[in-house]
């Protein structure tokens, strides 16, 4: 066989191979194709709307002239909004790091193999499983009034009439206690996994050499466990920063807006003040956050050498 016949034949085998490649690619792209004309539709389509509406000063039914960047400007010097977002940073901090305190503490104590560990585990993921609905029912009747039985508690014990739900303070005490209520089962159960990943010889290889149990636990567990950490910690401040009915069903943003977030002045300006361009400003900047905070959480999470 000559040279050129051999290179003839390769170029025909290259063009052969090609053309199988393309067709295989073209038959992809169609299969792909309708879930991203679906996504684009759901989620595309109302970002755009969305975007519209923030440089209008219309409502929910008409359009509205343009107005640029002053909705913004608008929203950013709002005292409603500086206080939205003070207690949606409170609110977000203490629900991310109160239960994923509690959730590390029960998935380290489970992990002991106590009696009825999984019946407890069970029980323990009752307030992630009940309907928020049902739980924040359930929370009104026993702080909301006077004579419900926290507060009435609270006087025989000699603390006075105690207002969970109409003191400022105590309100937002009482829904930032709430959300951690709800929230510590998932930080569990994802620690719980984490933890499961660890070979338990890294413990008694440490204990050999005279490590004690907390040098074992935070030269060991918490670096080994940091990436599921890093994670449950990005996914619980999406959820906390985006938390609609836990705090609008228990206290509907009052009194007086001291629990009010961000998300629920959005629904406050938008549905009840008919203010649909600053409302939906708002849902920007909250977007806006979300996103600088997970890029940062995730960047950390790169770094993260459990070699």
């Amino acid at each position: 066989m000559t040279t050129e016949t051999v290179v003839r034949t390769s170029s025909s085998t290259a063009r052969g191979h090609g053309f199988r490649l393309g067709r295989t690619a073209v038959t992809m792209i169609l299969l792909v194709a309708p879930c991203v004309v679906l996504l684009l539709l759901i989620n595309a389509y109302p970002l755009v709307v969305a975007a519209s509406q923030s440089v209008r000063e219309g409502t929910l039914i008409v359009t509205g002239n343009f107005v640029g960047l002053g909705n913004y400007a608008e929203v950013l010097t709002s005292s409603r909004f500086w206080s939205a977002t003070r207690f949606t940073v409170i609110f977000t901090i203490v629900g991310v790091f109160g239960s994923w305190l509690i959730g590390l503490g029960l998935a380290l104590l489970l992990r002991t193999k106590i009696p009825g560990g999984t019946v407890f585990k069970v029980l323990l993921m009752l307030p992630w499983v009940v309907p928020i609905v049902v739980s924040s029912t359930a929370w009104n009747w026993l702080v909301a009034t006077p004579t419900s039985p926290i507060p009435s508690l609270a006087a025989q014990l000699g603390f006075g009439e105690v207002n969970f739900l109409a003191d400022p303070t105590l309100a937002a005490v009482t829904v930032c206690f709430f959300k951690v209520w709800v929230s510590f089962p998932f930080m569990m159960l994802m620690t719980s996994a984490a933890l499961a990943a660890v070979d338990p010889t890294v413990y008694e290889a440490a204990g050999i050499d005279g490590a004690s149990r907390w040098q074992q636990f935070v030269h060991i567990t918490l670096p080994l466990i940091s990436r599921s950490t890093y994670i449950s910690w990005i996914l619980m401040t999406i959820f906390c920063v985006n938390d609609f009915p836990t705090i609008y069903l228990l206290t509907g943003g009052g009194p007086v807006d001291a629990t009010s977030s961000l998300v629920v002045l959005a629904y406050r300006t938008v549905f009840q003040d008919l203010q649909t361009g600053p409302g939906v400003a708002i849902a920007f900047l909250m977007t806006l956050v979300l996103v600088i905070v997970s890029t940062a959480l995730y960047r950390q999470i790169r770094k993260v050498d459990i070699a």
